[in-house]
């Protein structure tokens, strides 16, 4: 008798084991299937992100190109009338430079000359 009621024992521990085996199968094929479901929704996402990204993103890299454009060419003939102007005030000092320097050498001669002249009266 004690066989039986080892076998009968066994039998529903084997039992057992499948329900648990099965409920535990089912519940893994549910959460696969909701991942599944939610990795599909993903791509979707990414693949409407992702077209447009690409239709807004093109027209604005094309804008921001010509904005640099622009702006290069703003810098380039700002460069060009900085170099005039200093060209200009280079200019304007070397001038200023030689009048000083021969009105004040004119200067420095005439004073010599009435020097000179009051130093041979005494």
């Amino acid at each position: 008798m004690s066989i039986e009621i080892s076998e009968i024992i066994l039998n529903h521990g084997l039992t057992f084991l499948a329900v648990t085996a099965g409920i535990a199968l089912i519940i893994i094929t549910v959460y696969l299937v909701k991942l599944l479901k939610n990795l599909d929704i993903l791509s979707k996402n990414l693949n409407e992100t992702s077209v447009l990204i690409n239709t807004e993103l093109k027209p604005t890299l094309k804008e921001l190109n010509e904005t640099m454009r622009s702006i290069n060419s703003l810098v380039q003939s700002t460069d060009e009338g900085v170099g005039n102007v200093k060209l200009s005030l280079e200019n304007a000092l070397s001038k200023t430079k030689t009048f000083s320097e021969s009105l004040f050498g004119g200067f420095f001669k005439g004073f010599m000359t009435i020097y000179s002249l009051f130093a041979r009266k005494k």
